[in-house]
């Protein structure tokens, strides 16, 4: 794997921080969140950044969906404490039963 720019590490070290912290949140908010990975390219950030809270099974992902839209503005919100802005947060952050490797 090709080694990260300074630049590149910056970015990476804010999304860690920033989904850390959200992460944390959601585990005591949202009964049966496993955990919170994230995707996204460095020549296209912040555009590419996809934040995925994965469930453990179809009932919690369902009792979670109404909530969805209050964790994308708090993804939003927790990006712009960090100096990032996120054109349509709709798109970065989403509920799923897949982990990192599917």
């Amino acid at each position: 794997m090709k080694k990260l720019s300074k630049v590149q590490e910056k970015q990476q070290a804010l999304v860690l921080d920033v989904a850390d912290r959200l992460e944390a949140q959601a585990r005591e908010e949202i009964p049966g969140m496993l955990q919170c990975w994230f995707d996204m390219e460095f020549h296209l950030f912040p555009s590419s950044l996809l934040l995925c809270f994965q469930f453990e099974n179809e009932q919690a992902l369902e009792a979670a969906k109404p909530d969805l839209l209050k964790w994308q503005k708090r993804l939003s919100a927790a990006m712009v404490k960090k100096g990032v802005i996120l054109k349509d947060m709709r798109k970065h952050l989403v509920f799923t039963m897949n982990g990192p490797e599917d």
